[in-house]
């Protein structure tokens, strides 16, 4: 079942209760103890976003089983495995994701909308994630990330990268279109960017300070607005007067979870608009708009919960052929509290990914 020693112990960031997380040694699963249907992946690397602080400290209506271990931007190579019917073989590089396990037999997951399906796992929740360095993983999830994909960089596709890539295809926006950004300079708006320009969209970036607008033109956003610079009612104008007629958006993708991005959103787009939900702030907010002026312009509020497992091939295969890179800042597993405080602050430019075993 394995062609390499799997040590007895590892490191994982452990959370027992909403207070945090500590970063200890705890056993790993050996390879005869995987439940079938479970691979064993060596983590190489992990994205580290803002969704596993929410689900440590319970922010949200769903809440872990304890302990929790969080992590869902997982690449590393499978060193075991026990699954008979899956393709999957030891020695693959693949990605653990947020949805862990889907059953990929009831309608939702026949209709490509795993996400959905009533038996669904998600890591830190109810399945354990990539932030410890061996994860007995379900095969019903695992992506296959292709060879010339640095595994670093593939690791924040695999959340923030899918995520947006899908809600971009579920905004109807159109090559030639415009589409505002809300949370560009963070780990999902830096790739939005990015994916946004590989399907012919021109991008607004909405964000503050002057290291986040150098990076999302660097990106390739067309248009920059601070919010900070627009308070309140004001950054309905500057997001409108961003566009080349000065009517707005044809879309707007929020990849901020701050509750003030979704307070403006539907009044800066166009007629026959739509805003996609997408940043989780904490549970509480909410989405307001006008309902007369919703219905006379013809807008539309929707959501994308992450992708399927097609959207995570395709998202992983375009940032392959070149066209996504995401910025990424590598740190040691032992710094995960200090980019938790620097992501508080807002000073986290792009996307900061563990590196598991330095």
């Amino acid at each position: 079942m394995s062609n390499e020693q799997i040590p007895k112990v590892q490191l994982a960031a452990v959370s027992d209760d909403a207070s945090g997380f500590t970063i200890k040694e705890i056993p790993v699963v050996q390879p005869d103890q995987l439940e079938p249907g479970r691979a064993l992946v060596k983590i190489l690397y992990s994205g580290v976003c803002h969704t596993d602080l929410h689900v440590i400290k319970e922010d949200w209506p769903a809440k872990p089983e304890r302990p929790c271990i969080a992590g869902h931007e997982g690449s590393g190579i499978i060193v075991a495995i026990n699954d008979p019917t899956s393709k999957l073989k030891i020695g693959d590089r693949v990605g653990v994701k947020w949805i862990a396990h889907s059953c990929n037999q009831c309608d939702y997951c026949l209709a490509g909308n795993e996400p959905l399906c009533a038996e669904a796992k998600c890591s830190g929740i109810n399945a354990q994630g990539s932030f410890q360095q061996y994860c007995p993983a379900y095969t019903s999830q695992l992506t296959i990330i292709p060879d010339n994909l640095d595994m670093a960089e593939a690791a924040p596709i695999l959340c923030a990268g899918v995520t947006v890539y899908k809600a971009l295809k579920r905004s109807g926006a159109r090559a030639g279109q415009w589409v505002a950004i809300p949370g560009a300079g963070g780990g999902l708006g830096s790739v939005a960017i990015q994916y946004a320009k590989y399907m012919g969209l021109s991008s607004i970036a909405i964000d503050s300070g002057a290291e986040k607008k150098a990076l999302t033109a660097k990106l390739g956003a067309s248009a920059w607005v601070d919010f900070k610079e627009h308070p309140g009612d004001a950054i309905i104008a500057a997001v409108k007067a961003a566009t080349p007629d000065g009517l707005g958006p044809h879309a707007a993708v929020i990849a901020s979870p701050k509750p003030e991005a979704y307070l403006t959103a539907m009044e800066y787009i166009r007629p026959f608009g739509t805003v996609v939900a997408v940043g989780l702030p904490p549970a509480g907010a909410y989405v307001k708009a006008d309902v007369f002026f919703t219905v006379l312009h013809n807008k539309t509020l929707t959501s994308s919960y992450v992708g399927n497992r097609l959207d995570c091939n395709e998202a992983l295969a375009i940032a392959a052929a070149g066209h996504v890179k995401t910025p990424i800042k590598v740190v040691p597993f032992k710094a995960l509290d200090s980019v938790y405080e620097e992501m508080a602050k807002g000073t986290i430019i792009g996307r900061a990914v563990l590196d598991l075993f330095a």
